[in-house]
């Protein structure tokens, strides 16, 4: 059981945190993944951070304006938005693996998404 929440409607340059919790004990053993999909686009990765919190990596689209945290001692997860343009606009998930990956097929639970919409 995963939950999502912090999406919503900026303008261009604005800032939102999504956060994702869960409840599982291992959490501090699983990558944490973000992945969006855009209207009439396919699933894209955005970025994710291992379980101990000192790796992470971002698709090059957003690095630089995104950053990935997590609070293990509160078994969460936040995805930090800022300079957010219109073309960000998409469905945001969040995603756990045992992998260090990019690939989506190698998570296996899944947050139900939280809509973020930026305007120009």
């Amino acid at each position: 059981q995963y939950e999502e929440s912090g999406g919503g409607s900026v303008q261009a340059g604005g800032s939102l945190r999504l956060s994702c919790g869960t409840w599982t004990r291992e959490f501090d053993s699983l990558v944490v993944g973000w992945f969006r999909q855009a209207p009439g686009k396919g699933q894209e990765y955005v970025g994710r951070i291992s379980g101990d919190g000192e790796r992470s990596h971002y698709v090059d689209s957003v690095n630089g304006r995104f950053t990935i945290s997590r609070d293990n001692t509160k078994k969460m997860a936040f995805l930090t938005m800022n300079n957010l343009k219109p073309e960000d606009t998409a469905v945001y998930y969040c995603a756990f693996s045992q992998k260090y990956t990019a690939s989506n097929s190698d998570y296996k639970e899944w947050g139900q998404g939280t809509q973020v919409t930026v305007s120009s």
